[in-house]
């Protein structure tokens, strides 16, 4: 009995402290946009620059994403998931103690590898902790938690920074991820995958970075250099040999980063792609919302209450999406897929229409609509990406649909960013007051975002028939979570094991 009771006591350890870490990351990264303002007062540096500390954190961890849960196989999933810890504390106390918008930006870029490696390490540790329904019932936690934290990450950074300041967010992070760590030492035993070749695909990874980087540059610094200038398209080459270069890396390499065979998939490559819209449409839309919201020639809100604001499109779409997989069962994921954009394209053309004279009322119809076309698309695109493959392909697939979630976040934020700074300059150079000037900023941007919902709508057609979930407890956790990262739901191939 006493052995038994330890088990549990261990297993339980390791579900808290997967869990807890795995709030406090999706948390963390929600929070950010609400306190830029906040930040660029303090520091002196430009809400326009410190785009990047939003940016950059998605530009690491889709490069790092899959190559971490590749360490912890090969290396030991406790070290790297400790390590992944150790870093998420130190990019904490780096922000915390920043002087400078640099600094904020620097460690945003190590908190990206650090909550990307946690993220990854952590639901493998989960799933070799425990087995059968048990695993199933401990990975619906852990994907409710990641959905809370991503929830009430606003709120949360909100609330602190007029108690705390900006920093009172990272320091209290790091103290939660400092708990984790010790936790982690004392009930989790160390695996590693035995059977995986111990090749890691660091090439890959540099070569991820050395793609994007250059490209978000050439799009954030578009509307200072002109775009057809030669810094943007030096950037833009750049970009382009980096990703030929990838190409070439995965052709080769032992273990590659990513199969380039799973692109034959039509299933996967179009879910992919809705995968990547939803993540970056989202997170575009917090990072408007959030500085339009404070603006003082726009609606002037404090941060608690720009917090507040944004609650309809980040709690109202973890609220929609547990009830989805019955929806996408009795109608069909793609049909489901369809209808979420189509719903979330409606809302982004309604802020489109945004003037000087809107106050917070005319704003909750459309960031509804947009929680709600988020809630029916997210989940079910998550699911096609790891049921449309063989049951040795699944790992793969949820691989790639996670690095497109940092992909979309990290491109169509700098682009959101970019149309709306530039608007606004050109607005004000021509006459326009601050008020109308923001206006006309959000609403092009908002209007570049319908048309990626929309493009979302045309992956629908894209997608092939592919097994659907049956709408289990599971299920619903994992469309919960679906914008977060994926889960296995009832429709993933045969067993849905996740080690």
């Amino acid at each position: 009995m006493s052995g038994d009771t330890g088990m549990s006591t261990r297993a339980g350890g390791v579900l808290a402290a997967t869990c807890i870490s795995t709030l406090v990351v999706n948390a963390n990264t929600s929070a950010v946009s609400i306190l830029l303002p906040a930040i660029s007062e303090d520091t002196g540096t430009s809400v326009a620059t410190l785009q990047w500390a939003v940016t950059g954190y998605s530009l690491v961890g889709a490069a790092v994403i899959v190559t971490s849960g590749s360490l912890g196989d090969v290396f030991g999933r406790k070290r790297v998931f400790q390590l992944g810890l150790l870093l998420f504390v130190a990019s904490c106390v780096l922000i915390a103690l920043a002087q400078s918008g640099a600094m904020v930006i620097a460690g945003r870029v190590i908190q990206g590898a650090a909550g990307a490696t946690i993220l990854a390490c952590g639901l493998s540790l989960l799933s070799v902790a425990k087995k059968g329904d048990e695993q199933l019932r401990a990975v619906s936690l852990w994907g409710a938690a990641a959905a809370v934290g991503a929830a009430l990450g606003p709120l949360l950074g909100g609330v602190l920074v007029g108690i705390t300041g900006w920093q009172g967010l990272f320091w209290i992070d790091a103290v939660v991820a400092l708990l984790c760590m010790v936790l982690t030492a004392v009930t989790v035993t160390e695996s590693r995958d035995p059977t995986r070749p111990r090749t890691i695909d660091y090439a890959g990874t540099v070569l991820i970075a050395l793609t994007l980087t250059p490209l978000i540059l050439a799009v954030t610094m578009s509307g200072e250099w002109g775009w057809i200038s030669v810094g943007t398209l030096s950037c833009v080459a750049i970009a382009i040999a980096a990703g030929m270069a990838f190409v070439a890396v995965e052709r080769r390499v032992a273990v590659p980063l990513l199969d380039l065979a799973l692109l034959r998939n039509r299933v996967l490559v179009g879910s992919t792609i809705a995968i990547l819209i939803g993540a970056g449409t989202i997170n575009g839309l917090m990072y408007l919302l959030s500085l339009y919201f404070q603006d003082p020639a726009a609606l002037g809100f404090s941060p608690l209450q720009a917090g507040l604001a944004t609650l309809p499109a980040t709690v109202g779409l973890v609220v929609v999406a547990p009830m989805v997989p019955k929806l996408a069962a009795r109608f069909g994921g793609r049909q489901t897929i369809g209808v979420g954009f189509a719903v979330t394209a409606a809302g982004f053309v309604i802020v489109g229409l945004v003037d000087a004279s809107w106050q917070y009322a005319a704003f909750l119809l459309p960031l509804v609509a947009i929680a709600v076309g988020m809630g029916l698309s997210n989940g079910p695109a998550s699911s096609a990406a790891t049921a449309s493959v063989p049951e040795n392909q699944v790992g793969g697939a949820s691989g790639v649909s996670n690095m497109a979630r940092y992909v979309g976040a990290a491109v169509a934020t700098a682009l959101a960013a970019t149309i709306y700074g530039s608007v606004i300059g050109n607005q004000t150079a021509d006459g326009a007051s601050p008020s109308d000037a923001l206006a006309a900023g959000l609403a092009a941007a908002s209007w570049m975002m319908a048309i990626f919902s929309f493009l979302g709508v045309l992956m629908a057609f894209v997608i092939a028939r592919h097994r659907a979930p049956t709408g289990t407890l599971n299920d619903a956790a994992a469309s919960a979570a679906a914008h977060t990262h994926t889960l296995p739901t009832s429709a993933t191939a045969r067993s849905g094991s996740l080690s």
